[in-house]
C-alpha cells in the first residue's frame, strides 16, 4: 500500500518551475530614464551630460534641462533597459539623481 501512496503522491507533484529568463526585447516594455532636479549643479553640466548621455543636439539637452528645472524632474530618454541602464550610468558620473521607470 505505501507503494502505490508514493507513486501516487509523485504523479501529483506539481513539476519544479522554471526560471524565467526574458530579455527586454523579448518582452518589448519600453523603460524610461527620469532625472531630477537638484541645486548643485549648473545649468552647462546638466546640458553637457545630457548630450553625452543621451548623444541629443544642444538644444534638445537645453529643452530637457529646462523642462527639470521647472517641474523638478523630466523624462530624458526612452528605450530598452539595457540602453536607459547607459544613459542612467552616463548622467550618474557627475551625480545627477535619475531614475529608471518601465
Amino acid at each position: 500500500m505505501m507503494a502505490d501512496q508514493s507513486s501516487l503522491l509523485s504523479q501529483l507533484s506539481a513539476p519544479e518551475p522554471e526560471a524565467i529568463t526574458a530579455t527586454d526585447n523579448e518582452i518589448g516594455l519600453p523603460a524610461r530614464v527620469i532625472l531630477y532636479n537638484d541645486d548643485w549643479h549648473t545649468f552647462d553640466e546638466v546640458i553637457y551630460q545630457l548630450i553625452k548621455a543621451v548623444n541629443c543636439s544642444f538644444d534638445e539637452a537645453t529643452q530637457k534641462t529646462i523642462e527639470v528645472h521647472e517641474k523638478g524632474k523630466a523624462v530624458v530618454f526612452e528605450g530598452s533597459m539595457r540602453e536607459c541602464l547607459k544613459v542612467s550610468t552616463v548622467l550618474e558620473e557627475i551625480a545627477l539623481h535619475t531614475q529608471i521607470v518601465t
